[in-house]
C-alpha cells in the first residue's frame, strides 16, 4: 500500500491539526474524559457535535448517508490527528456499530429514523450482547423475544454493558427460535431504553468507575419493525458488526501518544537520581512496544485499504484486536511501572500537589481498566481461534 502524503494530503492533514488545535478545548477534554455521570456525557456528546458539524463524525458511512468520503489515507491521516491532540475516538457504539448494521441490513424506513439521530449524536446507544452465561460464547446467549403479532416480548439479561446509564436505545442479540444450532435462531433488535420492563444495575468495577452496567427485560414489548433485516439472521448481522468492532480496537493513535507522554515522564530525573529512560531494561521494554506498534499500524493500514477497495474487515480484525489490546496492555504495564509506588496508592490518597499525582492516578485507572481489554469484543483466545480456522484452516 503506497502511504506516500501527496500536497493534497499534506494540505488535508494542516486542515485536520488546525481543527483540533482550536475545537478540541480543555473543558470538553475534562468533561468527556473524567466527568462524572451527566457531565461526562455533555463532554462527549459536545465534542462530538463539533465533528458532525464539521462533516467529520462519521467516516467510513457511505457519502449518502453522511460519511466523509475519504481516502484510507486521509482516514489514517485524521486518526493519527486526533491521537496527537488526544482528542477521543467517537463513542463506538452508535457511530461505528449499529449504524453499519443498519445501513447495511436494515430497511429504508429504519434508516431513515436511526442514522439521523445517530451522526447528529441526538441518541446515545449501547450494545446488548454479553450475558451472565454467554460472553466469548456469544451464540449461547439466552435472552429470548417471542413473536407475539406486532410486537416481540423480550426477557433476559444483557451484561457489561458500556453506558447503559445514559443510553437512549440498545441493540440486541436475542434468541427467536430454540429448535436449531446455536448460532441460528438468533435476532437483531433495536430496543428503546424508557420502554416498561427495561432496567439498568450499575457495576463498578475496580478502578472505582461506573462504565458497566447490567440491563434487565422482563415482558419488553419491541415493535417488529425494529427487528434489523430477517428474524433467525441476527448472527450474520452480528459477525459484520464484530468485524468492525475488532478493527477500531488497534488504538494505534492513542497507543503512539500514551507512548510519547511515557517518554517524557521517563525523561524525569527524581530526587536528583538518573532518569528511568536510562535503564537498559526500561529502553529495551519501550522499544519492543515500539516495534509491535509499528507493525500494528501498517497492518491497520492494509485492512483499511481493503474496506476502501469493498471488502469488509476479514481475520485480519481478529489480528488487530489482538495486538492492539496486547499493546495497549504493554504500555500501560510500563506506565505503571514508572508510577512507582505512587501507582499503589488508592484514589483520593495521594495530594494534588504530591510528585507524581497526576500521572499515577491515570496509569493505576489505565491498568486496572485496562484488564479487561483482552476479554471485551471477544477474549483473545478466541479471536486466535477465529484466525486458526479462517487463515490456516484449522
Amino acid at each position: 500500500m503506497d502511504v506516500t502524503f501527496t500536497k493534497e494530503d499534506l494540505a488535508f492533514r494542516s486542515e485536520v491539526r488546525e481543527f483540533f488545535v482550536t475545537e478540541y478545548d480543555a473543558s470538553v477534554a475534562e468533561r468527556s474524559k473524567h466527568g462524572k455521570n451527566a457531565e461526562l456525557k455533555e463532554g462527549i456528546i459536545t465534542w462530538q457535535k463539533k465533528l458532525y458539524a464539521k462533516g467529520w463524525v462519521a467516516p467510513s458511512w457511505p457519502v449518502e448517508y453522511g460519511g466523509t468520503g475519504w481516502t484510507p489515507t486521509q482516514k489514517f491521516i485524521f486518526e493519527t490527528e486526533r491521537g496527537i491532540a488526544g482528542a477521543p475516538a467517537v463513542m463506538p457504539f452508535g457511530i461505528s456499530m449499529v449504524a453499519p448494521v443498519i445501513y447495511t441490513f436494515g430497511n429504508a424506513e429504519q434508516k431513515a429514523k436511526f442514522l439521523p439521530r445517530i451522526l447528529s449524536s441526538d441518541d446515545w446507544w449501547c450494545q446488548g450482547y454479553s450475558e451472565p452465561g454467554a460472553g466469548s460464547d456469544l451464540a449461547a446467549l439466552s435472552t429470548t423475544a417471542e413473536h407475539a403479532g406486532d410486537h416481540y416480548v423480550v426477557n433476559g439479561r444483557k451484561i457489561w454493558t458500556t453506558y447503559a446509564q445514559y443510553a437512549d436505545w440498545i441493540f440486541c442479540l436475542v434468541r427467536t427460535s430454540k429448535e436449531v444450532r446455536k448460532q441460528q435462531g438468533i435476532s437483531f433488535l433495536l430496543i428503546d431504553m424508557k420502554t416498561p420492563g427495561v432496567s439498568v444495575k450499575p457495576i463498578v468495577t475496580i478502578d472505582g468507575k461506573h462504565s458497566l452496567n447490567e440491563v434487565i427485560f422482563d415482558d419488553v414489548a419491541v415493535p417488529v419493525e425494529n427487528l434489523i433485516g430477517e428474524q433467525d439472521k441476527g448472527w450474520t448481522y452480528a459477525k459484520a458488526l464484530l468485524a468492525h468492532e475488532r478493527t477500531g480496537m488497534a488504538d494505534v493513535a492513542d497507543s503512539k501518544r500514551a507512548l510519547a507522554a511515557l517518554k517524557d515522564r521517563a525523561s524525569v530525573e527524581v530526587n536528583g537520581g538518573t532518569a528511568m529512560i536510562d535503564d537498559p531494561v526500561f529502553q529495551m521494554r519501550l522499544s519492543d512496544i515500539e516495534v509491535e506498534l509499528m507493525a500494528l499500524e501498517y497492518t491497520e493500514l492494509r485492512v483499511i485499504a481493503a474496506m476502501a477497495a469493498g471488502g469488509m474487515p476479514g481475520p485480519e480484525s481478529s489480528l488487530l484486536k489482538i495486538k492492539g489490546t496486547e499493546t495497549t496492555q504493554a504500555i500501560q504495564e510500563l506506565q505503571l511501572q514508572l508510577a512507582a509506588y505512587y501507582g499503589g496508592a488508592l484514589p483520593g490518597n495521594l495530594e494534588p500537589e504530591a510528585f507524581g499525582h497526576a500521572f499515577a492516578e491515570e496509569a493505576r485507572h489505565g491498568y486496572m481498566y485496562g484488564r479487561a481489554a483482552t476479554i471485551y469484543g471477544g477474549s483473545n483466545e478466541v479471536q486466535r481461534n477465529v484466525i486458526a480456522k479462517m487463515v490456516l484452516g484449522v
